[in-house]
This record gives structure tokens, C-alpha cells and sequence, in this order.
């Protein structure tokens, strides 16, 4: 079952690579008394999650905490040392955290994992980005058949 606006969102341990090396992080704990924009792309350095995607995220970051968001991050199932060569390649800095969701088991929970193996990329997330205010789903924005369309920031911001 698809998470739903109104649902709390799964717990599920993220990766997150911090000063001292790679550390887990709870989804439970990213939320707590937060309103979070998440976004997830299928791949880390893939066209669209670069071109566009994650540097959205980047760029509308001031305008989406002027809107309440007290927190940003990207989630891809990738490990944690390529998300955050992913991150320090785009020059995130401190708007967005990047984490890896390195088995998909937060994408499965959710009920947006999705089988690339036809592209060799074996199981993935499908590309959406949702906003939490403590953990409940206030907006939930998935793109359909690999486009890019209501998971970008902007979509994201008109509607905050």
C-alpha cells in the first residue's frame, strides 16, 4: 500500500555521512517536532536527479523555509559515501541533507519502490517528494513512468 496525505510516516534507518564518517539516522528522528521536505530521485548522478532534481532542492531552499520548512532532504537507494560524493559534487552545503536509503527498505515501506532492473539499476525509488509536520504526510507528490513533473521544489512551494 502507497503511503497516503494524512498517513505517519514509516520509522526505517537512513544513512547519513556526518564529520565522523557514516552514521544511521532514524526517519522517526528526522521529523520530530519538524516540518520536512523529502524528495527522492531513482539514482544519485543520474541526468534528470542532477540537472534538476537536487538542484531545485538547492535553489528554492531559502524560499521553502520562508514557507515553514525547517528541514530539507534527498533520498536515493544508493550507499551513503555516493550520496554524499553526490552532494559535495552539486554543492549542497547545508541545504539539503543527503541520505541513502542504501537497501530501499524506507522506499518499500512507503510503498514507492520501484523495479529498474530493465536498466540495470535494480530496485530503486520512484521519484516523488513529500512534505511532514512531525511525521504526518501533508503533501505527497509522485511522478508517474520516469517523469519530472510534481516532485520538483517549485511544485513543492506553490503548494505550501
Amino acid at each position: 500500500m502507497t503511503i497516503q496525505v494524512g498517513d505517519t510516516l514509516p520509522d526505517a534507518t537512513l544513512m547519513e555521512m556526518t564529520a565522523d564518517g557514516p552514521q544511521p539516522l532514524s526517519v522517526k528522528d528526522l521529523v520530530a517536532g519538524k516540518t520536512v521536505a523529502l524528495f527522492a530521485v531513482p539514482g544519485a548522478f543520474t541526468p534528470t536527479c542532477s540537472a534538476q532534481h537536487l538542484p531545485g532542492f538547492v535553489t528554492q531552499a531559502d524560499a521553502l523555509r520562508a514557507k515553514g520548512i525547517d528541514e530539507i532532504a534527498c533520498l536515493s537507494v544508493n550507499d551513503v559515501f555516493v550520496m554524499d560524493a553526490w552532494g559535495k559534487a552539486s554543492h549542497v552545503g547545508d541545504a539539503v541533507r543527503m541520505l541513502a536509503d542504501g537497501n530501499g527498505d524506507f522506499a518499500k515501506a512507503l510503498g514507492l519502490d520501484l523495479d529498474a532492473s530493465g536498466f540495470g539499476m535494480g530496485v530503486r525509488s520512484q521519484r516523488f517528494s513529500l512534505v511532514a509536520k512531525d511525521g504526518q504526510v501533508t503533501q505527497l507528490n509522485v511522478d508517474e513512468g520516469g517523469g519530472f513533473e510534481v516532485s520538483s521544489a517549485e511544485y513543492m512551494l506553490d503548494r505550501l
